[in-house]
């Protein structure tokens, strides 16, 4: 029944949180530590681990879980954790999932399958079948530009159908699909921006909050953004999200997370390493960060 799973996962900013590495491309779980100790205390309102940003589709299964441990085991309960557990196999997202729920996650944040892509009936059984092997509230994650698959409205209405499919992280960057999701469901079906540049639109739909890359390096301010708008101040809303764009489009001019890591590594928090096939930011991108971050206030070593 959905009244297990009213109540919303999370209200405000959630960092889609980068999965720091050594330079011999080990998880630095030392440094996950420290970062999600700033989170907290910047206020960040959940932390999602092994996401897109975190780098996941390069983590062995045992790592995948080990991340998402190091999360929850730091985190001690003062925010929800999120777990990354889409794949494009139906099996291997349930081994995830049910890891994630056993290390202690709150909820799952789960991508529509890749490459093999899906029919909707295939679809609508993949999200089943892993919402069955779990008790925890999922998060469908629609963001066919790495996907190349889109979660259309009628397809959200049909899986929220699924007593434990909650919410949706939108990435779509389409308002008007966004606008027909937030008219086809109820008011206990939570819509998160999934955008860092659409955060304010997407929330003035109804949406509760965002899923967000730049919060890694700006945690405080998405913070406020979200704040603002949950409560109706509009004004400082907009003031607030057009300051940012400038850095949003700094941390997306090459392929997420490669900006936003190395804007991390800016900072102070972490060394920039990677996993292949994702490699160091090229120096022109280094700079424009370097700008960027300065001209929003952000302290750049």
């Amino acid at each position: 029944m959905k009244e297990l799973f009213l109540l919303r996962i999370f209200e405000g900013s959630a960092v889609a949180l980068i999965t720091p590495m050594k330079a011999d491309g080990a998880v630095d779980f030392k440094k996950i530590d420290e970062l999600v100790e700033w989170h907290i205390n910047e206020g960040t309102d959940a932390i999602v681990a092994c996401g897109t940003t975190g780098e996941a589709s390069t983590l062995a299964n045992a790592e995948h879980i080990a991340v998402i441990e190091a999360v929850v085991k730091k985190v001690a309960n003062r925010v929800p954790v999120i777990a990354g557990t889409g794949v494009n196999d139906t099996q291997h997202a349930i081994e995830l999932s049910t890891g994630a729920e056993k290390v202690g996650a709150d909820a799952l944040l789960i991508v529509t399958p890749y490459y093999n892509k899906a029919s909707d009936e295939g679809l609508f059984l993949h999200y089943q079948e892993i919402a069955k092997s779990v008790k925890l509230p999922i998060i469908l994650y629609s963001v066919a530009s790495r996907t190349n698959m889109n979660i259309e409205p009628l397809m959200v209405k049909r899986l929220a159908q699924i007593p434990n499919v909650v919410a949706i992280k939108e990435a779509s960057g389409n308002i008007s699909q966004i606008a027909e999701i937030a008219r086809l469901l109820p008011e206990d079906f939570t819509i998160y921006s999934g955008n860092d540049d659409q955060v304010l639109p997407i929330m003035a739909l109804g949406g509760r909050g965002s899923i967000s890359t730049v919060a890694n390096i700006a945690p405080k301010q998405t913070h406020e953004l979200t704040q603002a708008v949950l409560a109706g101040d509009f004004a400082l809303a907009k003031e607030l999200q057009l300051a940012q764009l400038p850095l949003i489009h700094a941390i997306f001019c090459e392929v997420n997370p490669i900006p936003v890591k190395t804007a991390v590594g800016l900072l102070g928090k972490i060394e920039p390493n990677f996993r292949l096939p994702l490699s160091a930011a090229k120096g022109e991108t280094v700079e424009r960060l370097k700008k960027e971050m300065t001209a929003y206030g952000l302290e750049v070593n």
